[in-house]
């Protein structure tokens, strides 16, 4: 009767507060309110065009086909993939978790015991030693009365997000890291057909001045000028050949493949790739929705503001309703009988009373976390802008300079056959013709460096704008939850004069 009378007024203090009880502890979020400009740049405006390239298939625009095979192959068989998808398998594992501690619990276990007591101590047993069998359930279910368990779903669902993000994220990453190693072979293995072009120049240049020597008309010097810009030149080719191997192999591990993967299908490379003109750049509020980096910093800021809530529900009682159901016996034959079922239930209240500011420490520490994480998105934003802003001005820029040195490639080949045939007649010295030989070669692998930068300069807007992805899922997951909620404080709190009241910007999940 004593244990009866004591859970009654336990049980109506739980209904009481269950029932009364209308608020969830913690912040509700709402996505951060961003403020970027309406606009690009006016310098760069004239070079734009919002029709143009799609960004979702971005290197299609460069029409190669071995550029569109390598990232192909890169998708199906890069080795981080598998690492994002574990991730999100696991930040979705923990999501369950966080869900399983809103519902009850119910174990089973079984006990086998054997007890003898010390017959020179007082009263022993007459059976001495026992055996007790004891098996059943125990089952218990808290309660969340101020929400704790709620916030840590919350946490769990923009933890889980962020992943599927953070995928997105390096798919963005891998197909611009392909199209740039790319460009790189590309452009050294076009450097070095530009050397050896002009090595057949200065050869023939070499050869030439030998003759002359022979028939007496020059001296020696011209010979040794000559065979020193030719192996100058041909000092090139082994740099270069090295380069163009680097790029090879690290086009092979971005391809989930080992050196010799990619060398058939790079032999049917072509030159440097370049794109169309047009590409496609919205205005910069649309920005913020289409990189997945910075959705992901968004969503670390819901998790941690989330936390917050988490640690402050510490602060407030915990409730649990518990029983037990068991069958104990000194035989096993006897445990079905109806004599041996044992049982207990019953409403249970845990409250941390004193603990000397650790709860109200630790809601600091959230909170601290909560404040970074809102800079980090800050800053990410802004990181974005200015990669978008700095990528377009050097395709803008990269584009003249390519004409121009185009321009000076064109008349360093003309000079060069105007003072060789000069030198044939005697009106000019050999060193002219050195000169105008080591422009022509220095302006042709100028124009070669040039025309790959301006490549790399589309592929980092490309990739600067979030291109490659269109709000994609990973394969064999399902489909991402929104969480509810708001980030809105809805009593007063040292946090919420630290931080945006209220946001009204549209869904950047979406």
């Amino acid at each position: 009767m004593k244990n009866v009378s004591l859970s009654i007024p336990l049980s109506v203090c739980l209904a009481g507060a269950f029932l009364t009880s209308c608020e969830t502890v913690g912040y509700n979020y709402s996505g951060p309110k961003t403020s970027v400009p309406d606009r690009w740049t006016l310098s760069v405006q004239p070079h734009l065009d919002s029709g143009g390239a799609c960004l979702t298939k971005w290197w299609k625009g460069f029409n190669d086909p071995v550029l569109n095979e390598l990232i192909a192959r890169a998708r199906a068989e890069n080795p981080d993939f598998r690492i994002a998808i574990q991730r999100i398998v696991e930040a979705r594992a923990e999501r369950g978790v966080a869900k399983s501690r809103m519902l009850p619990a119910l174990a089973a276990d079984a006990e086998y015991t054997r007890n003898r007591q010390s017959e020179r101590v007082g009263f022993a047993p007459a059976t001495n030693p026992t055996d007790i069998y004891t098996t059943g359930l125990n089952s218990g279910w808290e309660l969340d009365v101020f929400g704790g368990l709620k916030r840590g779903v919350e946490a769990a669902d923009a933890n889980y997000q962020a992943e599927v993000e953070n995928y997105r994220d390096l798919l963005v990453s891998l197909f611009a890291d392909v199209a740039l190693n790319y460009v790189d072979y590309t452009t050294f293995d076009e450097r070095i057909h530009v050397a050896n072009q002009n090595i057949k120049i200065q050869q023939a240049s070499l050869k030439l001045a030998q003759d002359r020597l022979d028939a007496g008309l020059v001296s020696k010097i011209d010979v040794a000028q000559a065979r020193t810009n030719l192996e100058t030149t041909r000092a090139s080719v082994p740099q270069l050949q090295g380069q163009l191997a680097a790029a090879r192999n690290r086009l092979a591990t971005l391809t989930g493949g080992y050196p010799h993967s990619v060398s058939e299908t790079l032999r049917r490379s072509r030159s440097v790739p370049q794109p169309g003109r047009d590409y496609a750049v919205s205005c910069p509020a649309d920005l913020v929705r289409a990189r997945p980096d910075i959705r992901r910093a968004e969503r670390q800021l819901a998790a941690t503001v989330a936390g917050i809530g988490v640690a402050e529900s510490e602060l407030y009682p915990k409730f649990q309703l518990v029983g037990q159901l068991q069958l104990q016996a000194a035989n096993i034959s006897n445990l079905p009988d109806a004599g041996a079922a044992a049982y207990s239930f019953g409403p249970s209240m845990r409250w941390n009373l004193f603990s000397s500011g650790k709860i109200k420490n630790l809601i600091r520490v959230e909170e601290a976390r909560a404040m970074q994480a809102y800079g980090a998105y800050e800053k990410t934003v802004l990181g974005a802008v200015e990669e978008v802003e700095t990528a377009m001005a050097g395709v803008a820029t990269e584009r003249q300079r390519l004409v121009a040195l185009r321009r000076a490639v064109s008349a360093a080949s003309e000079s060069v056959s105007l003072v060789g045939d000069n030198y044939k007649e005697g009106l000019v010295d050999f060193q002219r013709v050195i000169d105008t030989e080591r422009v022509k070669f220095q302006s042709e692998d100028t124009a070669v460096l040039s025309k790959g930068q301006l490549a790399r300069n589309y592929i980092a807007l490309y990739r600067a704008l979030g291109g490659g992805v269109a709000c994609e899922e990973p394969a064999l997951l399902p489909v991402k939850e929104k969480p509810g909620g708001g980030w809105v404080k809805k009593r007063p709190a040292p946090f919420a004069s630290a931080v945006p009241a209220k946001v009204e910007n549209a869904d950047l999940r979406e």
